[in-house]
């Protein structure tokens, strides 16, 4: 079988550098992106020859073309990609302002949306199709969580109806776009910010890109259009 190459965008951030880790264990190559100070955060992976670091801003629609033309010449193909990049921020109704929609909806939407576009049209050209990732979020699930964060919420829910059209069009081409949705992740950050929290049943960064990497696998080729709810006991 030939060597798989995967894009992971924000490679430096907690769940980030758990799935390139995970892929890199599993014999794929890995284009990462960072942002120009990110660059210390993944060097562990600097020395691994199946790791490429490309310092991109995903958000700009023309860095985003130029980085899957860049892999595509350096690898030929682009089996996987997992589009991580993202933010939060809390805000109700009245506390939500444009700015705020605007910089959520860069950061959570056109971070895949640039990116989904150009990696889809090569993954159709590809025999074997691909397997394409996005991060939803709990929130926008639920309009009752949602309500005190509607910049995230909102910006979220529009990567579940972009997934829907991606499938749609992927149907016949042999690509799967899958949506995971995490609850509170365990990271050092969440820790800090939640210091009374149980834990335990926050999911750990690692477990949701062994969950990731378990759906590209041959046992779960049967799934078509999934949302991967990735819970835990929170």
């Amino acid at each position: 079988m030939a060597k798989q190459t995967a894009i992971v965008t924000g490679a430096a951030g907690n769940l980030g550098q758990a799935v390139v880790q995970n892929f890199l264990n599993h014999g794929l190559t890995v284009a990462g992106t960072v942002l120009a100070h990110e660059h210390d955060r993944v060097n562990n992976f600097d020395n691994t020859p199946d790791f490429q670091k490309y310092e991109v801003d995903v958000t700009n629609e023309d860095a985003a073309k130029q980085l899957v033309s860049q892999v595509i010449q350096k690898n030929g193909t682009i089996d996987v990609a997992a589009l991580l990049v993202g933010g939060f921020a809390m805000g109700n109704l009245q506390q939500t302002r444009g700015e705020h929609l605007r910089k959520l909806f860069s950061l959570n939407f056109e971070s895949a949306f640039y990116l989904a576009r150009e990696i889809f049209a090569q993954m159709a050209t590809q025999a074997t199709g691909g397997h394409i990732f996005l991060v939803g979020a709990r929130p926008a699930l639920m309009p009752e969580a949602g309500k005190d964060m509607m910049a995230y919420a909102l910006s979220k829910s529009l990567i579940f109806e972009f997934a829907k059209m991606l499938n749609a069009e992927g149907k016949k081409k042999n690509i799967v776009t899958s949506v995971i949705v995490p609850s509170i992740l365990d990271t050092p950050q969440n820790r800090s910010a939640m210091p009374n929290a149980n834990f335990t049943d926050w999911v750990k960064p690692e477990e949701v890109a062994e969950i990731m990497y378990f759906t590209l696998s041959e046992k779960a080729k049967v799934l078509r259009e999934p949302i991967i709810k990735v819970y835990g006991n929170a």
